[in-house]
């Protein structure tokens, strides 16, 4: 099995060949979003980086309140309320929203999560900071349903390095739809 550093370098620029594909996978997650029974709450998006799929447009056409995660720069994630408030740069120097209280995991119906690749077991890798794993690793956290966003190319056809405190993740959406662990 390759090291993670090397499955980073693999996927990344497995997802930078298929980056004119963004615009039908933020179509797929709209399509999944809006036909999903998800209960009232906000839905958790993330602002994009490095040839992620930009789904900051989907806020205009759901009625769900939309937050975004804050980084704390030491491991620590939370999401907070996004408004039309200025952003400002979160630890890790991604644009988040530095105002109000952060959001309980009962206050989000849904998260959407970038991703290098994802394995047919659910299991994510991303960028080696381990924010997303920490903050789903806590059992509350862990039962907000959670799909990774990417590129049907970044679907590992063998497993992922995989974690004591990884979780599976609830599913992905590529350009092809929604997909979910075996």
């Amino acid at each position: 099995m390759k090291s993670k550093q090397d499955l980073r370098h693999h996927f990344r620029q497995r997802r930078h060949q298929q980056s004119s594909l963004r615009s039908a996978i933020c179509r797929q997650v709209l399509n999944m979003v809006q036909s999903s029974p998800i209960r009232t709450g906000h839905l958790g998006l993330y602002w994009p980086l490095n040839c992620e799929v930009d789904l900051r447009s989907i806020r205009l056409a759901i009625p769900n309140e939309i937050a975004l995660p804050f980084a704390d720069g030491c491991g620590g994630l939370h999401y907070r309320h996004w408004t039309d408030t200025p952003l400002e740069a979160d630890g890790c120097g991604i644009p988040a929203p530095n105002v109000g209280p952060p959001l309980d995991a009962d206050q989000l119906s849904l998260l959407l999560v970038p991703a290098l690749a994802i394995d047919h077991c659910g299991i994510r890798l991303g960028y080696g900071g381990g924010y997303y794993d920490r903050l789903r690793a806590d059992p509350t956290w862990a039962s907000v349903p959670a799909w990774v966003v990417l590129p049907s190319a970044c679907i590992s056809t063998e497993h992922l390095p995989r974690d004591a405190w990884d979780v599976p993740f609830t599913g992905w959406i590529t350009e092809h739809g929604s997909g979910q662990p075996r």
